[in-house]
Parts: C-alpha cells; structure tokens; sequence
C-alpha cells in the first residue's frame, strides 16, 4: 500500500502500545501510527509476538526497531514485515540512557556510514519502506554540513523518507525529558533541508500542539507528526481526517469513542489484559469536559484493582457532566 504521511503519531516509549494505537484509531482514520521502539533483542531474543502483536484496525502502522548491528535490524525488519507492518523505521533519534548504552538511538547520528548500512541491510530483505527518524543534531555535531552528510549518506541507499525532530539531542547533562524541551526547536532546519533535497520526503517532529499548527508547517514540508499533545489530548486528534485528508464525514464524539472502546476492553479483558493497562492511556479523553477530574481520579484509583472490570469505565463515566 502507498503511505499517506500528511500526519502521523510518533513513536513514544511506553505510551504508543497497541491499546493506544487502536483508541487513536476510533478518532482518526487516516493518521499514520508508529509503534514505541521495540528493541531487535526483544523480538530476536524475546516474546516476539509479545511486542509486535496489533489489530488489523490499526493499519496503517509502522514498525520503529531500535539497534545498531545490521545483521538482527535486518531479521527484525524481515520479522516485522512478517507481522503486516506497513513501514519499518529505524530510530537515530531517542536520547535516554537505555538507548545510549546499547549504542543506538540518537549517538548513532555521529556514524552516517554505519545508519547507511543498517538501513541498506534492512532494505535488502524487506518489499515496505524504511525510513529514518532523526535529530538535527547531536553534542557538537549540529552544523548543516554534518546534517547534510547525514541525509545524502543514507538517501544514497534508497532511503527516502526522513522523520526529523526539530531539535538537537545533548547526549551528555541532559536526561530524556529535558532533551524534548531544553534545545530550541529550530523548524526552519527542516523547512530547509526540503529545499535543498526536493526529491526526499521530510516529516516534522517537535513541539507541535494543533492541527492549525501541522497545516503550517504542511506549508513546507511534506508530513508532521505529532507526539505527546497527542497523548494527552487525545480529541485534538478528531479534526485531522476532516482538515488534512479532506474527509467529508464529521468527526464522533467523545461519549462515542467512549462507547466503541468499551467492545475492545471486554474482549482484552477476557483475553487476560488487565484494565489498567488500557484505561491508562484514555485519561485525556475527556479533557476540559466538566467532571474531567472525577473521572481521571475514579480510574487511577480504581483501574489498577485485582478484579477491576469494565464496571469502571462505566461509573468513571457517570463522574462527567454533559
């Protein structure tokens, strides 16, 4: 299938899991999600059914692997495609220490050559694309002539697609947390890295909070992915098919992505799913509802119970004022 980028959800460790991705799909249709990283360790050496495992309706979804050595990024890539991912990518962008110690993610924007092999190596063995998403820099290595080095290398495989975070990375004296708010986001790095590479495809990443917002930036680049406003505030998300795919059919409801959730939960809780592990990432759901608080509070206390049952959902429900 050919990939609409327009608008996507970024990959988000510990947050972007299967039961995310299917409750961002009952608000839009069109976004393309990604998964958090999965290690290859933990499809080569793990459960990999376990990580990998999605609904039919989350299509269309991206894989994001997280790894440094060609040989287990291609096994897991060819795994991946296995599974009916629709895009393999490959993250050259995440700064935490887990990540830093395995010598991948964000310290790998220092070797070009190396990302150039792994995405050649992932390339070789799989029909879906594989795309890259980066940082516009590392430490000292942030100038536009390393950044161009970094593209042209990894372009010269037959890669085509960039997803950019419009920031540097610190490797050194900054945590995770700090590394998404501390660095100036600099957009016009990307706008310009398009201008120079018309022929590439360029998908912006960072900071952004509104669908008003992607339309600008759409302006100059061909795609924006939005993260954590995404998370927190699911229902932004309800204007995206309508306002960037140019869909005619008018957006549900909060009460009625409520109500198709509900089957989803009944059937992971009869499958051994623990509610809390689905109802975690819905707290946004209702956000400036009246009763929003009553609700979050009536699920955090309640969700994570031995035997809690969709009966939660449904007095967390009653709390809101309509």
């Amino acid at each position: 299938m050919s990939l609409n980028r327009i608008f996507s959800i970024a990959p988000m460790l510990d947050w972007t899991d299967r039961h995310e991705r299917y409750f961002l799909r009952l608000i839009t249709k069109k976004a393309l999600l990604y998964t958090e990283m999965v290690t290859t360790g933990a499809i080569l050496h793990g459960d990999s059914e376990r990580f990998l495992r999605f609904h039919e309706a989350e299509h269309p979804i991206a894989l994001q692997l997280g790894g440094s050595d060609p040989i287990a990024l291609a096994q897991s890539a060819s795994i991946g495609e296995q599974f009916g991912y629709d895009e393999i990518n490959l993250n050259v962008g995440c700064p935490s220490e887990r990540v830093k110690s395995g010598s991948f993610g964000a310290c790998l924007m220092a070797e070009p050559g190396l990302v150039a092999e792994l995405v050649n190596a992932m390339q070789s063995v799989v029909g879906i694309p594989v795309t890259v998403k980066h940082r516009i820099g590392i430490d000292d290595h942030d100038s536009w002539d390393e950044l161009c080095e970094f593209v042209e290398k990894i372009a010269a495989c037959g890669c085509l697609v960039f997803i950019v975070h419009a920031r540097k990375a610190w490797l050194k004296g900054l945590s995770p947390k700090q590394n998404r708010e501390v660095p100036p986001l600099k957009y016009e790095v990307v706008y310009q890295l398009k201008n120079k590479y018309p022929h590439l495809s360029f998908v912006i990443n960072g900071g952004i909070r509104s669908i008003e917002e992607s339309k600008n930036h759409l302006q100059y680049v061909d795609g924006v992915m939005m993260g954590r406003e995404a998370y927190h505030n699911p229902y932004i998300l309800r204007d995206v098919d309508r306002f960037l795919y140019g869909e005619v059919e008018i957006a549900k409801s909060r009460q009625e992505i409520f109500n198709e959730f509900l089957p989803y939960v009944e059937s992971e809780l009869m499958a051994g799913t623990k509610l809390h592990a689905m109802t975690r990432h819905i707290m946004g759901l209702f956000l400036g509802v009246p009763g929003a608080r009553a609700w979050r509070r009536y699920l955090s206390e309640n969700a994570n119970k031995r035997h809690a049952d969709i009966n939660v959902l449904v007095n967390a429900f009653r709390k809101l004022i309509f």
